[in-house]
């Protein structure tokens, strides 16, 4: 018996970005930021935590123009050798 297509994840599912971390990652990016203390502070009502996914930047596009032009003087040199 197989599982039923709605239950499969992607192989990468695992790393995609969560709004929502667990306790445990909370509580690390607060002491990180040192608005938390084991010591003095409960970890049962922590504060919020932003959690910003952070994208990839496109590459820059090169002008199809500028291209076609040098492509063609490198033919023009080619043949004249």
């Amino acid at each position: 018996m197989g599982i039923h297509t709605s239950l499969k994840t992607k192989s990468g599912a695992l790393n995609q970005h969560r709004n929502v971390l667990t306790r445990d990652e909370r509580i690390a990016r607060l002491s990180a930021s040192e608005r938390f203390a084991a010591d003095k502070n409960s970890p049962l009502g922590l504060p919020k935590v932003l959690s910003i996914k952070v994208a990839a930047g496109k590459k820059p596009k090169k002008e199809p123009a500028a291209a076609g032009a040098d492509a063609k003087d490198a033919k023009k040199d080619a043949k004249k050798k």
